[in-house]
């Protein structure tokens, strides 16, 4: 008999959408993967950020200034207090892994990069990735949008949305593979720069009981987290 090995889950099915038309270069990670494990032991060994993959552009490319990479991005994320502000004081990172990739734009001569960074925590997931494209926050707003009105973060145009994972079940054997529709999750989009010129950061967020995660808690975890990002200030 098989036995369930468990679920992956990935980014929301909205933003993997609008990359595969070469849209948004950050949306759309590909499988969740995991960084180093807490045993399970009373008291566990604190997780650091592992490598989901190589960086394909290297954060200090002559050809890429600026850009941070995946590892720098789960460093930024990966801080001692993110279980406080996420409202889950006491909750030990699980999971912590930054990862590099590109992709090129249909119709696009340039490959682009999306770095992104993921801790995992008992209660919440948090995902933080760069988009280093054209495509300004007032669009990506009109394109993803919920209604909320547009909001300014940090001194930057700023929009949230909604979207959901999606959950992969597999067995051990590899038969019976099966994906469907995962846990709700909520996203925060800043510029990367006070003038939307272009580009963006995007923090979401997902529970892993299903609730909807709190606009109040994902503003909050942006206002500490962003500043902390390589360049920043520089982009501002």
């Amino acid at each position: 008999m098989t036995e369930d090995v468990g679920t992956i889950t990935t980014r929301g099915a909205i933003g993997q959408g609008i990359l595969a038309v070469g849209l948004i270069g950050a949306m759309g990670a590909g499988l969740w993967m995991a960084g180093e494990s807490a045993n399970s032991s009373p008291e566990p060994k604190p997780v650091t950020c592992s490598h989901g993959q190589p960086e394909k552009t290297p954060a200090e490319s002559t050809d890429e200034p600026g850009h941070v990479s995946g590892a720098q991005l789960c460093t930024a994320l990966h801080r001692p207090d993110l279980a406080d502000l996420l409202g889950t004081p006491g909750e030990v990172a699980k999971n912590a892994n930054g990862s590099g990739s590109t992709f090129k734009p249909v119709g696009g001569d340039k490959e682009i990069h999306t770095p992104s960074g993921e801790v995992e925590f008992e209660t919440y997931t948090a995902h933080l990735t760069a988009a280093y494209n054209q495509l300004t926050v007032a669009t990506l707003g009109k394109l993803l949008g919920d209604g909320t009105l547009p909001q300014t973060v940090l001194g930057r145009p700023a929009a949230f949305y909604s979207d959901r994972t999606i959950s992969i079940s597999f067995r051990l054997d590899g038969s019976d593979a099966s994906s469907g529709s995962g846990v709700p999750t909520r996203s925060l989009v800043v510029a990367r720069d006070a003038a939307d010129g272009g580009g963006y950061y995007e923090l979401t967020l997902w529970r892993s009981d299903g609730a909807v995660p709190d606009d109040a808690v994902l503003l909050r975890v942006a206002e500490q987290v962003l500043p902390t990002v390589p360049g920043w200030a520089a982009a501002g």
